[in-house]
């Protein structure tokens, strides 16, 4: 397995250099191209997982830190995998959605160019290229966002390029601090530095610092959340779906945590300002999301609301790591890192929902839409299924990530966190309970009276993330899967230092 990580980044830009040149003609082999990438990075994303492999690949003839290393362990694994479900899926719904649009060998392209960025900042081993990764998938989304290239979608698109460079600015002004302090870029080399000169200095504790914002930026967390609201009703369906499901946590969620927990090292300090950062986007996006009446950025506040439950677990763990109860640590990470699959799937499948209504009646407004129950049945319920995950009614998956969140609080001692969650979940209902109502409920405009469901791919995509909300939860419940999928991953996270001795070794 280890000699194939290159595939996970070479196979899906080659695919993307390639797929502009089949034209406007030749957008069904495109489709069917593009299809076919994502689905072997699936495959190989489930081997990753279920193989239980762990290593490094050196690229060309150069060993670390002189030369560039993928590494692969828990919680690159679980990435992988969590990025290949969301772009499958996000992939089966553009073959007939991206109809509408022109250009759709393009969209492909860069659909893949952003699939392969994200594959590479979860593989890297090198703290410039992560940076690089990072660039490529974001450049993409860029563009992606304004694909549609009207007024609202260009406007939207360059507010998140300037924040979100704003945000690689950040992040890229750290990696220059890191290197001036360590001579290293590889992560595994610089913690090891770190280790031997007995911790942070003050330069070290600032590039961390420009970290945390760089990294929230690109994770939308309060108060860095500006250019998402805009972005998600802009972009295409699935590229919302996409980019809530899974884009802001790969560049911003999973690159804090390996900073955080297996370069830098966790503090009292660091662990309280991510618990802070989660618990303010968890409230401030729920409240924010009740308010709104367009479908998509009602889903997009939700998402900043959401990215604050995995933060939370995320910074609860590292805080309790620090007090030295690691078993309590270790539930709490699992908690954070249960909900950020949990919420690439069901986020994914709520972002697909809406463009299926979109699509059927040509509008996101919420009062200009009901009684859609009888004409899109389908698109209702997976929505329904969607809706019940996120606000965590069991058994469905959210309710289990949700659960396990609050059961770490409350053992922690922490009473007033497992309040905070319990409360935030009772606004995420009432925001969903309210797409029901205005959406499928009440009676049809005449104007809808047309409104068909979309079938095909569209639907297939559709229910097969349904599929997984009911399916995800027995994660925690059929002995075997957890320790496979998401212990490995909880064990990276935990172990800290250890991952420099994973990749340098124990005499290095």
């Amino acid at each position: 397995m280890i000699g194939l990580l290159p595939a996970f980044v070479v196979i899906p830009l080659i695919a993307a250099f390639i797929l502009p040149l089949f034209g406007k003609k030749g957008k069904d082999a495109a489709t069917i191209l593009a299809n076919a990438v994502i689905l072997l990075l699936l495959v190989l994303a489930v081997v990753a997982v279920y193989s239980g492999k762990q290593g490094i690949y050196e690229i060309g003839d150069w060993s670390i830190p002189l030369g560039i290393n993928l590494v692969l362990d828990g919680l690159s694994a679980l990435m992988l995998l969590a990025i290949a479900t969301v772009a499958t899926a996000a992939m089966l719904f553009s073959a007939r959605y991206m109809e509408q649009y022109t250009a759709k060998a393009k969209y492909l392209s860069l659909f893949l160019l952003m699939v392969a960025g994200m594959n590479g900042v979860v593989l890297s081993g090198d703290i410039f290229n992560l940076f690089v990764f990072l660039e490529i998938a974001s450049l993409a989304s860029y563009a992606l966002v304004g694909f549609g290239c009207g007024h609202e979608e260009l406007e939207a698109s360059f507010k998140y390029m300037v924040l979100g460079s704003v945000g690689s600015i950040f992040i890229l002004f750290s990696v220059g601090l890191v290197y001036g302090h360590t001579g290293t870029l590889n992560m595994a080399y610089i913690s090891q530095t770190i280790q031997n000169n007995g911790g942070l200095n003050a330069g070290l504790t600032f590039a961390l610092a420009l970290f945390i914002v760089g990294f929230g930026l690109k994770a939308a967390l309060v108060p860095f959340h500006a250019w998402l609201p805009d972005a998600h009703p802009s972009a295409p369906a699935p590229i919302s779906a996409m980019l809530s499901g899974i884009l802001i946590k790969t560049l911003g969620v999973y690159a804090l945590s390996r900073v955080v927990f297996n370069i830098f090292g966790v503090s009292q300090a660091t662990g309280w300002l991510i618990i802070v950062l989660g618990l303010i986007s968890m409230i401030i996006g729920a409240f924010l999301a009740i308010g709104q009446e367009d479908l998509k950025r009602l889903m997009a506040y939700s998402s900043i609301s959401q990215i604050g439950y995995v933060v939370l677990g995320i910074g609860l763990g590292a805080a309790l790591i620090q007090k030295g109860e690691d078993k309590l640590a270790s539930l709490a990470i699992l908690g954070g890192l249960f909900h950020l699959v949990n919420h690439a799937v069901y986020k994914s499948l709520l972002f697909l929902n809406s463009g299926s209504i979109e699509m059927a009646t040509g509008t996101r407004r919420l009062e200009q839409m009901g009684g859609l129950a009888a004409k899109l049945p389908y698109t209702r319920a997976t929505c329904a299924v969607a809706s019940a995950s996120i606000v965590g009614i069991p058994p469905f998956s959210g309710f289990w990530s949700k659960l396990i969140l609050i059961i770490a609080a409350i053992l922690a001692g922490y009473y007033w966190i497992a309040a905070i969650i319990v409360f935030v979940s009772l606004c995420t209902l009432i925001m969903y309970l309210k797409v029901h109502r205005y959406v499928f409920l009440g009676q049809l405009p005449e104007k809808l009276q047309n409104a068909r469901e979309n079938k095909g791919t569209m639907l297939f995509a559709m229910a097969f993330l349904a599929c997984l909300c009911i399916l995800m939860g027995l994660l925690v419940i059929i002995p075997g899967l957890k320790e496979a999928v998401l212990d490995p991953a909880v064990k990276v996270l935990t172990g800290g230092f250890e991952y420099s001795r994973f990749v340098i070794g124990p005499g290095g």
